[in-house]
């Protein structure tokens, strides 16, 4: 708790006054972002950072391995589906953005079992994913692509179960909601987006 609070006092030495007026200006406006970005828990891939945005630009939701659940609107919790709700239908987004990224923990527990100590929660939400891994498994690829493979086709899975939630599926019909998909290399900084022929290039 010493680094955070250190962390936290060179950003009132340093940062603060530089921005002050800018969350002020936030604080009486409200947020007003123009992109909700999908991206995964893990520590080194910062969306804020990859997209160098500042505060009140992207409203960010974070989850093991970039995920999108199916619309299942029930009794159960669906804290990721609430935020896209809130996301799309009150702050209005203009463009939604799946980031996944290389050497995700998830996917490779996906392929290869949950770690010791993940099976409560791990596991069964990675069961999300599971078409991803029979298209990883049946694409037949050394063990590093089948990775990556399994990776990137877990940020077309995000999108496509995105675009099945009817209120996206109108805003996109409509014109007004935008969705991409895109892909981090943690070792090497460089971001892919999808493309219209469902590869990815570099950006």
């Amino acid at each position: 708790m010493d680094e955070l609070i250190s962390g936290y006092q060179r950003f009132r030495e340093t940062a603060w006054p530089e921005r002050k007026l800018l969350f002020e200006r936030l604080a009486v406006r409200g947020q007003k972002p123009e992109t909700l970005v999908i991206a995964c828990s893990d520590s080194r891939v910062d969306p804020q950072m990859i997209f160098d945005a500042g505060p009140g630009e992207m409203f960010v939701v974070r989850n093991v391995a970039n995920l999108v659940p199916p619309f299942m609107p029930d009794a159960n919790y669906h804290g990721t589906s609430a935020a896209i709700e809130f996301a799309v239908r009150v702050l209005k987004v203009k463009q939604v953005v799946v980031l996944g990224h290389a050497q995700c923990g998830g996917i490779h527990a996906l392929l290869d079992g949950a770690p010791p100590g993940a099976e409560d929660f791990v596991a069964g939400w990675m069961k999300i994913a599971e078409p991803a891994r029979l298209m990883a498994e049946d694409a037949n690829l050394p063990a590093d692509e089948r990775q990556r493979f399994c990776e990137q086709c877990c940020v077309k899975l995000s999108l496509a179960n995105l675009a099945g939630f009817p209120w996206v599926a109108e805003r996109i019909a409509n014109g007004d909601l935008k969705l991409h998909g895109a892909y981090f290399g943690v070792a090497t900084g460089r971001l892919e987006m999808l493309g219209d022929d469902g590869t990815f290039a570099p950006a």
